[in-house]
């Protein structure tokens, strides 16, 4: 679906290596190709193995490593970061990595996720002398790392990420070790790939792909991994009680070339598309699915229904960001620019739309009305995944409960709100077995969340 309009935005995506002589090249290839995870921001970190220096900017990957910066980024070891501003708004500062310097050493931090608990460990850190220079949750974990007591930097990891609560991929980078952690019930994905004698490490496997990695394996819950000269150390800093990735990076967030847990993206969406399929026996002349994202469902909706896939909707891929704006009106001009109906195959058509979610309504309102305007005698809406009536507190801007729509409104009441002449939503059960797994977070779609929700945090997302 599209982001930007809908009010579902990915967290971030991450990417580190270490131990390669173009690892700065190396990495801007990798966070390239996460950029579907974020288009906020992104920023590098490189050692050389006496120092760390950083580059970071407002925009895109290819916006802010020109050429020429490239050319003063040199070392074995970098890390990188594409960013969706959630926890800690937007702004320069807020950028990542974050780069801190010290007498004893500089530190690099790159977050994918967001911490539940950081609003009470800033206050405790500010009590006892902490001044915040960005407003992001990232930088608690330097803070607390800082303060540790301990003289060795992975005693000093464990203990700080161990204060940790919520959603939380990390990479650490300093001038001597490349550090990976993962929050205990895994709610991000992160993998460990290698490149000759190099190693690298991903939001997703499809940056192993675009930089000629090999996959290795997941970073597994609650592990913390130390890579430096001497080899790479696993240490594990929480007990993984409960694994919870979050079903989203299935649904929507992932690019179907990566794989998730040993699950291929698409092929999972195409499982989602058949089991839709077999929940909603609709008769119509053509299936199409909204780009990019719900192509794969679509696919799959077909092939089980039997009904033609076919291409009734494109998507503008040549439109800048500046008509990303807050506001509804906005929001609506945003789907006209960025979706076009084809008419040449939904007029005088029953069409089945496929799309992977609904968030406000909005934009599915408007992509029902560009299909009937463009011909289309019916249009029945297919949704790959439950009805999401709860807000994300780790690191997905779902918004608030008010601005969810099935927060409050029946299936038949969102039915009529968009215009659709049907409309049906996976079930919770056919999604969960569509996947083949059974440890996910499923806290949008049910309102159980695997960890501790701290007031501080339920205040701002709980609006009615």
């Amino acid at each position: 679906m599209l982001a930007e309009i809908k009010g579902l935005n990915e967290e971030c995506g991450i990417f580190g290596v270490w131990g390669h002589p173009d690892a700065s090249q190396l990495t801007y290839y990798g966070i390239h190709s996460l950029q579907h995870r974020g288009q906020e921001g992104t920023g590098m970190v490189v050692s050389d193995g006496k120092t760390l220096k950083g580059v970071k900017g407002e925009g895109l990957v290819a916006e802010i490593f020109t050429a020429e910066v490239m050319k003063e980024l040199s070392g074995n070891a970098a890390i990188g970061h594409v960013r969706y501003a959630t926890a800690g708004g937007g702004g320069y500062e807020n950028v990542q990595p974050l780069l801190f310097h010290s007498q004893t050493g500089s530190l690099a931090l790159a977050h994918n996720g967001n911490l539940v608990n950081a609003t009470s460990l800033k206050h405790q850190l500010e009590a006892q002398g902490s001044i915040f220079q960005t407003s992001s949750d990232t930088e608690v974990l330097a803070h607390l790392m800082k303060r540790s007591g301990f003289t060795d930097s992975k005693d000093r990891a464990k203990n700080a990420l161990s204060m940790l609560k919520g959603a939380y991929a990390y990479l650490i980078l300093t001038e001597t070790e490349l550090m990976v952690a993962l929050d205990p019930h895994g709610l991000r994905p992160l993998s460990l790939g290698s490149l000759g004698d190099a190693y690298v490490v991903a939001s997703e496997t499809c940056a192993f792909d675009v930089v000629g990695a090999e996959y290795i394996r997941d970073i597994m819950p609650g592990e913390l991994l130390i890579i430096n000269d001497k080899g790479i150390f696993s240490e594990q800093f929480a007990v993984s009680t409960t694994k919870a990735i979050c079903m989203m990076e299935y649904i929507y967030f992932s690019r179907p070339d990566s794989n998730i847990q040993g699950v291929n993206v698409h092929t999972a969406r195409k499982n989602l598309g058949k089991r839709l399929a077999i929940e909603a026996p609709i008769e119509a002349d053509v299936v199409t699915g909204v780009p990019d994202s719900s192509i794969s469902a679509a696919i799959g909706f077909a092939e089980a229904s039997g009904i033609p896939y076919e291409m009734g909707l494109i998507k503008n891929r040549y439109v800048g960001r500046t008509f990303i704006q807050p506001s509804q009106s906005l929001r609506e001009q945003g789907v006209k620019m960025k979706l076009s109906p084809v008419r040449g195959v939904v007029e005088g058509k029953r069409v089945i739309m496929v799309d992977d979610s609904i968030v406000r309504g909005t934009t599915s309102r408007r992509i029902v009305t560009m299909l009937k305007e463009a011909g289309a005698t019916e249009v029945h809406v297919v949704i790959s995944s439950p009805p999401i009536k709860n807000p994300c507190f780790y690191g997905i801007d779902t918004s608030t409960t008010e601005e969810l729509i099935a927060s409050d409104k029946s299936v038949e009441e969102i039915r009529q709100l968009i215009g659709a002449d049907s409309l049906t939503f996976l079930s919770l059960e056919g999604m969960v077995e569509a996947i083949g797994k059974n440890e996910f977070c499923l806290g949008c779609f049910t309102g159980n969340y695997p960890t501790e929700i701290y007031p501080e945090t339920l205040q701002y997302y709980y609006q009615k």
